[in-house]
């Protein structure tokens, strides 16, 4: 499955499917949570919400893969992500992006 930014797959003609998307909402564990509210304090990177939002992305992406291959597709053009706050310390992240299908393969 390729998977783009652009609204085109140079040399590609497409076909155009409908949208797949996929999403997922993580939260840290409260002994992580109270971690990272000390690292707030002192400053730096909060890697265990860098690794809670890496696996969210990742899980997003998979999800909106499965349908998008559902639908048939080649590829997913337009691809983007979008976050939200749900609650403190939990995420939302979001992905969509326009299935498309090869034509002349």
């Amino acid at each position: 499955m390729i998977l783009v930014s652009t609204d085109y797959i140079a040399g590609k003609e497409l076909e155009m499917l409908g949208i797949a998307k996929g999403s997922t909402i993580q939260t840290r564990n409260l002994g992580k949570d109270i971690g990272q509210g000390f690292k707030a304090l002192v400053g730096g990177e909060l890697k265990s919400y860098n690794e809670m939002m890496n696996s969210a992305r990742a899980l997003s992406t998979k999800r909106m893969v499965v349908e998008a291959e559902e639908l048939g597709a080649d590829a997913v053009v337009n691809v983007r992500y979008a976050t939200s706050s749900v609650m403190q310390s939990a995420a939302e992240v979001m992905v969509y992006g326009t299935a498309v299908k090869f034509v002349n393969e």
